[in-house]
């Protein structure tokens, strides 16, 4: 067995990987400022890729993983043809192609590596994750148009997490923690966000949580950005698909418009958050938050993100030490679930109904323990 043969051999089989994760589709692969002059690694999907820009301004990804001698083509060099791998000198194009070996005037046709489809879409690169190796996209990224609506202006940021990219999901359906945990930024009246009105709706694979809250004291970071009274009408609407979570938050003065007003006025907050695995037990949270500006108020972008920062600290300190208690207590089926659980619980089940339609098609008889913790079991919005 070749040095190359024997590193693929511990990869996760295309049969593994539809027992851990919904396949063939787009996930998160991070922000297209990221792509400059040098090549970025990252893990998805026990996956290992490098993405890189071509000469041309095109984005690619590939194994990140020289056919030679398994160095990482992350550690290489860009050049006008594409990716040279750091340890021996060969050249890979943006598909994956050996160019040249130096010093050896013939390629070997098996000399090349696995490419990913990698695509760049509202500021967003997007890497297809297919269920058999090499097959092609079935449809197009989604839509995320915020980042240039003119009426908003964003940042974005990443954080890596030791721990499995469901529990971020669970984080960010209930945002009725806001008023127990980020009282410094976003939090308000712990009280009347755990009574807050909400509905739960399900289509196809998508999960809607709405909440209002009217009559609300405006929390750190809105008086911040808006020049609110002593009370506010807030609003939470999230919206969940398997990748990737929009949440539309806001306030505006108490009688203002409905909250239901598609038009409503006031500060709004448009977050954007990019759940990818990288293991079972770890994920990529890429995120991006875009805010309006009050006339007659400075720019006050860079402080919204400041405290972005600080409240999704506190969420990863939260959720980090969630799954170490986990680890000890033995899991999801030690829980006992409450009202403000239904969101969560609905995404839960889309993942799970997932990761079961593949291992029937593949013809899998036993659940991987990612996929049973996903079948949680409690409140039935």
């Amino acid at each position: 067995m070749t040095a190359c043969a024997a590193a693929c051999a511990d990869a996760p089989s295309d049969e593994t990987l539809a027992r851990r994760y919904p396949l063939d589709r787009w996930y998160v692969a991070g922000f297209a400022d990221e792509l400059k002059d040098q090549p970025l690694g990252r893990r998805f999907l026990d996956q290992p890729v490098v993405m890189f820009r071509t000469p041309d301004g095109q984005v690619a990804a590939l194994e990140d993983r020289c056919c030679h001698r398994s160095l990482p083509l992350s550690r290489g060099t860009l050049e006008g043809q594409g990716l040279r791998c750091g340890y021996h000198g060969l050249l890979f194009d943006a598909l994956g192609r050996c160019l040249e070996i130096p010093g050896q005037p013939k390629v070997p046709t098996k000399a090349r590596v696995r490419a990913y489809h990698l695509r760049e879409k509202d500021h967003i690169l997007w890497i297809w994750m297919p269920r058999q190796a090499g097959t092609a996209p079935i449809c197009e990224p989604p839509d995320y148009p915020v980042h240039d609506d003119p009426r908003y202006r964003f940042g974005h940021g990443s954080y890596h997490y030791n721990a499995p990219w469901q529990l971020i999901h669970d984080n960010l359906l209930d945002l009725s923690h806001l008023g127990y945990v980020h009282l410094k930024t976003i939090g308000g009246n712990a009280r009347l966000h755990m009574n807050a009105p909400t509905r739960v709706s399900s289509e196809g694979l998508g999960v809607t949580v709405v909440r209002h809250m009217a009559g609300s004291t405006p929390p750190p970071t809105y008086r911040a950005a808006w020049p609110f009274g002593e009370t506010c009408d807030r609003w939470q609407e999230i919206v969940f698909q398997p990748s990737h979570l929009a949440i539309w938050t806001g306030a505006m003065a108490p009688g203002e418009a409905a909250l239901d007003d598609p038009a409503r006025g006031g500060f709004h907050m448009r977050g954007f958050h990019g759940i990818t695995p990288e293991s079972e037990t770890t994920a990529h949270y890429f995120w991006s938050m875009s805010a309006n500006r009050h006339p007659d108020l400075p720019d006050t972008l860079s402080t919204v993100i400041e405290q972005t920062r600080f409240t999704f600290d506190e969420d990863k300190g939260v959720i980090e030490s969630q799954w170490a208690a986990m680890q000890r207590s033995g899991g999801p089926s030690a829980w006992v679930d409450i009202h403000t659980d239904a969101g969560g619980v609905r995404a839960r089940r889309v993942i799970s109904g997932l990761i079961a339609a593949q291992q029937v098609a593949a013809g899998a008889a036993d659940l991987s323990p990612s996929a049973a913790a996903g079948a949680v079991d409690g409140v039935v919005a």
